[in-house]
């Protein structure tokens, strides 16, 4: 049994997770079905019992221990179904961070074509703002120039 869906998307994650509810659902109508079978038998049991018919009433219990093992097989197996789903259940939110991380590569091809670059041309890109980071630094320093001159006319 499979409990472990990290190494899937959470699209296929939650399939599986899907799977595993449908068996436990019928799993669970076995075992439904199973205590219905057993209530019928263990009155066979006391009818027989009523009745003096030990020959019955003995093929009856040996039904009636049958049932109980295979009514507690269905148990273990249907608290192993439910373990497991909670357990895939809490993998779901680190599937789904997973898929949401960001491809630096992709996000700086997005920046470049948003700035009006094609792909390819990041050292064009590079040299433009680098230039235009130097054009404000020398604006700043025409500006400080200016104001150093009107400070000293005063």
């Amino acid at each position: 049994m499979i409990d472990n869906v990290l190494n899937m998307n959470e699209q296929e994650a939650r399939e599986y997770i899907a799977q595993y509810l449908m068996s436990l659902k019928l799993t669970e109508k076995q075992y439904q079905n199973i205590e219905e079978e057993l209530a019928k038998w263990n009155s066979r049991v006391e009818l027989a019992n009523s009745k003096g018919a030990f020959d019955l009433k003995t093929k009856a219990e040996k039904e009636v221990e049958k049932l109980k093992t295979k009514k507690n097989t269905l148990k273990t197996e249907i608290d192993d179904l439910k373990s497991s789903i909670e357990s895939m259940q809490k993998q779901i939110p680190t599937l789904s961070a997973r898929e949401r991380s960001v491809d630096p590569d992709l996000l700086e091809q997005e920046l470049i074509i948003a700035s009006g670059y094609m792909p390819g041309e990041e050292e064009k890109a590079q040299a433009n703002r680098t230039f235009k980071e130097m054009e404000k630094t020398m604006s700043l320093d025409n500006d400080l120039a200016e104001l150093k001159a009107k400070m000293q006319k005063l």
